[in-house]
């Protein structure tokens, strides 16, 4: 990307959105385009189509989607299927109608089988039935990186799919029912600190496995794939080593410094045994995450405390 580049970074006060617009300008882009989800409503086709004919962005990072851990998930499958397959149909199709020169597709590790071998690897994809608290989220995702892969066959559009492995870092969302597993504990424990309380109680085993990346990790690899990859097979993006629920909640404990009792409501669902991507391809290419989990942690937790 050229440094005066117009880029619009979909999404850009998110978690996902916020780390690339970090990036971009700690290596010198300037000319980032942000808009809220106030002052354009990327559900609204005519709404996309003034903007993308208006600011005629070089570069887009598709970073805007609906979001939310297994609660969240499961209760608002409408929301996340119809909210999600609306913003990638108007953002991908406007980036094609008005000629950007590439485009970046942001999807999840939940796109994946739920029995999946593990390490999971690209081409994992659709060989198995989806996780079903989250299916609807999943297809929606599945679809947008079909719609960059037709795209790119049909109109030679380059434009390439991501998917990034469990996340956490600065703009977390923590709400208590509808945010992921690891800001969850973080307030959890945090709360728990404050009152007093004597136990701390989570949902499931704790024996479910996990790969979590901070936030600023994905934005470097988003904007290195930006400049280094062209191809129509989507890449995964973490950090190639997992831990457990249990693991991940007595260091959380440990980081907020909380004393009391952790107790694991085994009634409970757990999800998905274990989720870890083979990021093989992407170390290939010559880039690894920098920021190890006790240390993206910390900086969760103090992003947690600033902002609470």
């Amino acid at each position: 990307m050229e440094k005066d580049a117009k880029i619009f970074v979909a999404g850009y006060r998110g978690m996902v959105g916020s780390a690339i617009v970090r990036t971009l300008e700690e290596q010198g882009y300037n000319h980032i385009i942000k808009r809220t989800s106030e002052d354009l409503d990327l559900r609204n086709q005519q709404a996309v189509t003034d903007f993308f004919a208006t600011q005629k962005p070089d570069y887009v990072f598709l970073a805007a989607a609906k979001v939310g851990g297994i609660i969240a998930n499961n209760t608002y499958r409408a929301d996340f299927i119809y909210e999600n397959l609306a913003i990638q149909n108007n953002v991908i199709h406007q980036s094609y109608v008005h000629g950007v020169k590439k485009l970046l597709f942001l999807g999840s590790s939940c796109i994946y089988p739920k029995m999946a071998p593990q390490p999971l690897k690209e081409d994992y994809l659709l060989t198995g039935t989806l996780e079903p608290t989250n299916e609807p989220y999943a297809i929606a995702k599945i679809a947008g990186i079909k719609m960059c892969e037709a795209y790119r066959e049909q109109y030679g559009c380059n434009f390439i799919s991501v998917m990034p492995t469990n996340l956490y870092g600065v703009n977390d969302n923590y709400h208590p029912e509808n945010s992921h597993v690891l800001p969850a504990l973080i307030r959890r424990f945090h709360e728990a600190k404050i009152n007093g309380s004597a136990e701390v109680t989570i949902w499931g085993t704790g024996t479910p496995l996990r790969e979590f990346m901070y936030a600023d990790d994905l934005g470097n690899a988003c904007v290195f794939l930006m400049d280094n990859y062209n191809e129509k097979q989507f890449i995964n993006i973490g950090v190639g080593e997992d831990l457990s629920i249990k693991e991940l909640a007595l260091l959380i404990q440990e980081v907020v410094a909380y004393k009391g009792q952790v107790r694991f409501d085994t009634t409970k669902p757990d999800g998905t045994p274990r989720k870890l991507m083979d990021v093989s391809r992407l170390h290939q290419l010559g880039w690894k995450h920098r920021v190890n989990l006790r240390e993206g942690i910390t900086l969760a937790y103090q992003d947690f405390l600033n902002r609470y």
